[in-house]
Protein backbone atom coordinates (compact mmCIF):
# COMPACT_ATOMS: atom_id res chain seq x y z
CA UNK A 1 0.00 0.00 0.00
CA UNK A 2 2.61 2.48 0.64
CA UNK A 3 4.32 2.06 -2.38
CA UNK A 4 0.76 2.25 -4.18
CA UNK A 5 0.56 5.50 -2.22
CA UNK A 6 3.41 6.99 -3.14
CA UNK A 7 3.05 6.19 -6.93
CA UNK A 8 -0.72 7.30 -7.00
CA UNK A 9 -0.94 9.87 -3.96
CA UNK A 10 -1.03 12.67 -6.43
CA UNK A 11 -4.06 11.22 -8.79
CA UNK A 12 -5.77 8.75 -5.88
CA UNK A 13 -6.68 9.31 -2.54
CA UNK A 14 -5.48 6.40 0.35
CA UNK A 15 -7.90 6.19 2.91
CA UNK A 16 -6.91 3.37 5.84
CA UNK A 17 -9.19 1.89 8.33
CA UNK A 18 -8.66 0.66 11.53
CA UNK A 19 -11.56 -2.13 11.88
CA UNK A 20 -10.64 -2.13 15.55
CA UNK A 21 -12.12 1.08 15.91
CA UNK A 22 -15.68 1.21 17.13
CA UNK A 23 -16.26 4.61 15.48
CA UNK A 24 -15.55 2.85 12.16
CA UNK A 25 -18.09 0.45 12.74
CA UNK A 26 -20.68 2.30 10.53
CA UNK A 27 -18.75 2.78 7.69
CA UNK A 28 -17.55 -1.20 7.42
CA UNK A 29 -21.13 -1.78 7.85
CA UNK A 30 -21.99 0.33 4.97
CA UNK A 31 -19.27 -0.75 2.56
CA UNK A 32 -20.03 -4.61 3.26
CA UNK A 33 -16.77 -5.36 5.04
CA UNK A 34 -16.15 -8.91 6.03
CA UNK A 35 -12.77 -9.96 6.18
CA UNK A 36 -8.95 -8.30 6.24
CA UNK A 37 -7.37 -7.41 4.90
CA UNK A 38 -9.87 -5.49 2.08
CA UNK A 39 -8.73 -3.12 -0.80
CA UNK A 40 -11.96 -1.45 -2.23
CA UNK A 41 -11.86 1.02 -5.12
CA UNK A 42 -13.75 4.14 -6.03
CA UNK A 43 -14.47 6.06 -8.99
CA UNK A 44 -14.31 9.89 -8.63
CA UNK A 45 -18.33 9.60 -8.27
CA UNK A 46 -18.07 7.01 -5.13
CA UNK A 47 -18.76 4.22 -6.82
CA UNK A 48 -16.82 0.71 -5.71
CA UNK A 49 -15.14 -0.51 -9.13
CA UNK A 50 -13.06 -3.44 -7.81
CA UNK A 51 -12.80 -4.79 -4.51
CA UNK A 52 -9.61 -7.54 -3.48
CA UNK A 53 -9.76 -9.54 -0.35
CA UNK A 54 -6.76 -11.23 1.03
CA UNK A 55 -3.42 -10.42 -0.50
CA UNK A 56 -3.08 -7.57 -3.10
CA UNK A 57 -1.09 -7.60 -5.93
CA UNK A 58 0.42 -3.91 -7.07
CA UNK A 59 0.01 -4.98 -10.50
CA UNK A 60 -3.83 -5.61 -10.50
CA UNK A 61 -4.05 -2.11 -8.81
CA UNK A 62 -2.41 -0.52 -11.04
CA UNK A 63 -4.14 -1.83 -14.20
CA UNK A 64 -7.51 -0.78 -12.51
CA UNK A 65 -6.31 2.75 -11.64
CA UNK A 66 -5.22 3.11 -14.82
CA UNK A 67 -8.21 1.91 -16.34
CA UNK A 68 -10.03 5.06 -14.64
CA UNK A 69 -7.24 7.51 -15.78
Amino acid sequence: MDGLEREWGDKAGVMLLNVQDPDAKPLLDELGFRYTPTFILFDSAGNEVWRAVGSLDPDEVNQQLNALN
